[in-house]
């Protein structure tokens, strides 16, 4: 019970410190997300966007982790697909023990219901959305997950096409070359930010991230160090501990 108690009240002071002042009804789901699935705002489960609470994909991960999942089918709906339009769609089969028969989610995505951020990675957008519903379905979560809504206002977005290398495109800048962005404008420590990186994608090293994962990571990193660093140092120093040897 104080194990709990105290994992609410981190979560509530990170969260205020990411996204200001919690009105009651946020810290009343905010409760019980943090009591009844374990959900951590320090390692990304969780989202405030717009007054309303979304988990991660890495979140609902963890989540299927800790419940003992014992696994996750996806195949391709190809009567809804178009691939020369970039129009994709999932079948995801979630069997969170052998007693049930699977809790089935779809996923669709198509270059006007996704973040130009990920513009050209419709596929994948489109098999984590089927995931992110089956496991959404299997663990009885009842918010939405990040990548099932389409585009969102991105701070990322916002920062200079050029890359730190000199060597920009008409593309925009490389996931890796925004990441070092945000690193060199707001001073932090790069080593903390790929342990925090490794935890927030869920993944035993950063290479084994997807990319999405990390442009989520991106994504979050952005906003927080631009509306209050002192919290996002506060996070990151929680990773300068020996432990964080191992996630190189």
């Amino acid at each position: 019970m104080k194990r709990a108690s105290r994992a609410f009240q981190i979560n509530k002071r990170l969260a205020e410190h990411s996204w200001g002042r919690l009105p009651s009804r946020l810290v009343t789901s905010l409760r019980s997300l943090t009591s009844d699935y374990s959900l951590s705002v320090g390692r990304g489960d969780i989202i405030c966007l717009d007054g309303h609470w979304y988990i991660t994909h890495s979140g609902l991960l963890r989540l299927a982790s800790r419940r003992r999942c014992v696994g996750i089918q996806v195949e391709i709906v190809r009567d809804f697909c178009d691939p020369t339009g970039a129009r994709w769609a999932f079948r995801a089969t979630v069997f969170p023990s052998d007693k049930f028969a699977g809790f089935v989610g779809y996923g669709d995505a198509d270059p006007s219901n996704v973040s130009s951020l990920v513009r050209g990675a419709e596929m994948r957008i489109a098999e984590t959305r089927a995931v992110n519903r089956a496991l959404r379905k299997a663990y009885g979560i009842g918010i939405c997950s990040m990548e099932e809504i389409g585009t969102i206002p991105n701070p990322v977005e916002k920062l200079s096409p050029q890359n730190v290398n000199g060597n920009g495109n008409g593309s925009g800048p490389k996931v890796r070359d925004r990441l070092c962005q945000i690193i060199r404008q707001h001073k932090l420590n790069p080593e903390l930010v790929k342990a925090y990186a490794v935890d927030f994608c869920g993944a035993r090293t950063l290479r084994e991230a997807s990319r999405e994962q990390v442009e989520n990571f991106v994504l979050q990193l952005a906003d927080w160090a631009a509306k209050d660093r002192n919290a996002l140092l506060f996070q990151l120093n929680s990773y300068s501990q020996p432990k964080q040897e191992g996630a190189a």
